[in-house]
C-alpha cells in the first residue's frame, strides 16, 4: 500500500478523516509556495495536493485558473514544481500528491514525467482529465515508480463507468463533490450521499472528497452527514487567501493560511 492510502487507512481505522489542502505551485511565487507547504504541514495537513500550473485548467474555477496563469507568467512549469518538491519533501511529514492535466504530461513525456515526479519525492498523482480507457499504462508506470495514481469519480459518471473506475483504481478514489469546476460553494451535490454509499458498497478502497469544500462549517456538516469518506480536499479557500499577496505582507498571508488549516482540522475532530 502506498503512503497516501496508508494515511487514509489509519484515519479510517480511528474513525477520522484526513485533511488535504490544495495549492498551486508558484502562486504567487515559488518562495511563498515553499513557506505555505511548511505552514500547512505544521498546522494539520495530513496530505498536501500540489497543482502544476496549466493554461487550460478545465476542472478549476476562476480563482485557481487565475493562480495557474500567474504562476505560468512567473515561469513556473513542471521542472520548477519538481524542484520545489525535491527541496521540501524530506522536511515535511505530509506526503505530496501532484495534481496536473494530461496534456502537459504527454508533452513532457509520460514515462519521463512519472519517473521524474517519483524521483522528486512525490507520493501520489491526480490527473482529472485522464480517460479511464487510457489508465492501464499510466497505472503500470506509477506502480513501477511506487507512485499512487488516484482516479476520479464524479456525480455525472454512469454506473458502468463508476464500476470500471473502481475496478481499475490502484489506490484511493477521488469523489468529486459537485458538478462543474472547483470553487467556493455553499453546499455539495445532493447525490453525493447516495454515490458515496454506492462506492462503499462496491469496494473497500479509500475515498477522498473534493471540489467546492471551503470552510470549517462545511467540513463539519459533511462529516456529520456520515458520508463514507476518508479524506477531504480544500483548495479554493487557501487560494483566496494567497490572492491577497499584493495587499498584505507574506508573513501575514502564511499565518492566515495556517489559521484556516488549523480551524478546518479542528472541525474534523
Amino acid at each position: 500500500m502506498n503512503s497516501i492510502s496508508q494515511i487514509l487507512q489509519k484515519k479510517r481505522q480511528n474513525s477520522k478523516c484526513a485533511l488535504i489542502p490544495f495549492v498551486t505551485a508558484g502562486y504567487p511565487s515559488i518562495e511563498l509556495t515553499i513557506e505555505t507547504l511548511f505552514m500547512l504541514d505544521r498546522r494539520g495537513a495530513d496530505v498536501i495536493e500540489l497543482g502544476i500550473p496549466y493554461s487550460d485548467a478545465l476542472a478549476d474555477g476562476p480563482l485557481i485558473q487565475n493562480a495557474s496563469q500567474l504562476a505560468l507568467d512567473n515561469g513556473v512549469y513542471i521542472d520548477e514544481v519538481l524542484d520545489v518538491i525535491s527541496k521540501i519533501e524530506s522536511r515535511i511529514d505530509s506526503p505530496i500528491v501532484v495534481f496536473t492535466y494530461y496534456n502537459p504530461i504527454l508533452v513532457y513525456g509520460l514515462s519521463r514525467f512519472v519517473r521524474s515526479i517519483s524521483q522528486s519525492g512525490a507520493k501520489g498523482l491526480i490527473i482529472p482529465d485522464l480517460p479511464v480507457e487510457e489508465t492501464d499504462y499510466v497505472i503500470y508506470l506509477c506502480n513501477q515508480y511506487k507512485l499512487e495514481l488516484i482516479l476520479f469519480i464524479s456525480p455525472t459518471s454512469s454506473k458502468d463507468r463508476i464500476h470500471n473506475i473502481i475496478s481499475k483504481a490502484p489506490g484511493c478514489l477521488y469523489l468529486v463533490s459537485s458538478t462543474g469546476v472547483t470553487g467556493i460553494k455553499d453546499s455539495i451535490n445532493s447525490q453525493i450521499n447516495f454515490l458515496s454509499s454506492n462506492i462503499n458498497f462496491k469496494t473497500d478502497k479509500l475515498v477522498m472528497l473534493g471540489f467546492g469544500i471551503s470552510s470549517p462549517i462545511q467540513v463539519s456538516n459533511i462529516l456529520k452527514s456520515k458520508l463514507n469518506i476518508d479524506g477531504i480536499v480544500v483548495g479554493s479557500a487557501f487560494t483566496k487567501i494567497l490572492s491577497n499577496y499584493s495587499n498584505c505582507n507574506s508573513s501575514k498571508i502564511i499565518e492566515e493560511l495556517g489559521d484556516l488549516c488549523e480551524k478546518i482540522k479542528l472541525a474534523m475532530v
